[in-house]
């Protein structure tokens, strides 16, 4: 009887109960998470061989100038009440400032985040565009060379060093062929003429109808994202690949092909679509693995993004700019997450 009552009560959610239940677990989900990364990435910065102290007033600083500089940091008080008071400032959106650049760290990451964006962005367009019909038609075409080529290509993409593809890429494409510009994201007499709106001067150069900037920072950012899409396009066209042959050989595709549906309807409509869910978790996870993992192209080609930032600040023992910048590339690495399983409701019905 009670089971009966449960049921019965279940069925008398309204639609706005059943979304507000879902979202308060999506927040609490969210707030456990990133409570995890802050008690992580507090405590590894807490116990590097670092002291921020020293960082601040120098080695010839006298004792007075180091306790005072120690007590003004917190670093008297117990580690947990520092943790809470870290976590406090953070949902507050303050990370502390910048030891190697003097600035708020929240105003440090606002500014290069949105190169890396940019790049990441790029990158998974050119992955996606490419690799996804790279992946059907080498799962179509099964054992024919196209195949063969796809799969030499994302092996390459897997085994390649990314810093040596792109030394090569800046020697032969910049260096030697000059079909490129080189390392930046514009050339030196070009910079800070675009306002900054969104930070991504493509965009920013185009809303303001400025195409001579447009063309320099396109030409500058085509061969790192170019290299960053490469690997992106391995992975996609990999999982593509291996999600249609799953489909392909399924009996409602033979039984399609029976009934003289056309190879087109049989292949974009059927099989593809019933992929398309599988597809949205593996660019989803790729776009944030460019986002989290840009670091060596960042560096090579002296690309001012978060990446290269938090780089440059962990060789400079800036701790808060370390922190900060992670607790930001794992954020965006949940909301992505979250972001895919809507987009499942979207495209899957059976996933409300």
């Amino acid at each position: 009887m009670s089971m009966a009552s449960d049921m019965t009560e279940g069925r008398r959610k309204s639609p706005f109960h059943l979304f507000m239940i879902r979202a308060i677990k999506t927040l609490a989900t969210i707030a456990v998470t990133m409570f995890g990364l802050l008690f992580i990435t507090f405590f590894i910065g807490r116990v590097m061989p670092v002291d921020p102290v020293l960082s601040i007033v120098g080695e010839r600083a006298t004792k007075e100038i180091y306790d005072a500089a120690y007590i003004k940091l917190g670093l008297d008080k117990p580690l947990i009440v520092q943790f809470f008071i870290y976590v406090w400032d953070v949902m507050q959106g303050d990370f502390g400032q910048s030891l190697r650049t003097g600035f708020p760290v929240a105003g440090d990451i606002k500014r290069v985040f949105p190169a890396t964006l940019e790049l990441a962005t790029l990158g998974t367009m050119i992955g996606v565009l490419i690799g996804v019909p790279l992946g059907v038609m080498a799962a179509v075409k099964r054992g024919s060379w196209i195949d063969q080529v796809a799969r030499v290509v994302a092996l390459i993409g897997y085994s390649m060093p990314v810093f040596w593809i792109g030394l090569i890429g800046l020697l032969v494409l910049y260096g030697m062929l000059g079909w490129v510009d080189g390392p930046g994201r514009l050339d030196v007499f070009n910079e800070d003429i675009i306002p900054p709106i969104t930070g991504m001067i493509l965009i920013d150069s185009a809303l303001a109808g400025d195409w001579f900037i447009f063309k320099d920072a396109f030409s500058h950012i085509v061969l790192p994202a170019s290299l960053l899409g490469y690997y992106s396009l391995a992975y996609i066209s990999r999982m593509t690949r291996s999600f249609m042959l799953e489909q392909l050989s399924s009996e409602y595709i033979v039984t399609a092909r029976v009934k003289g549906m056309s190879e087109h309807a049989v292949v974009w409509k059927h099989a593809f679509g019933n992929i398309r869910v599988q597809l949205i978790t593996v660019i989803a996870l790729s776009y944030a693995g460019l986002l989290e993992g840009s670091v060596l192209t960042e560096i090579i080609f002296a690309w001012p993004g978060i990446g290269s930032y938090i780089t440059t600040s962990l060789l400079s023992a800036d701790m808060n700019a370390v922190m900060g910048g992670t607790v930001v590339v794992g954020l965006v690495f949940v909301l992505l997450n979250i972001f895919a399983d809507l987009l499942y409701k979207f495209f899957d019905p059976r996933a409300k």
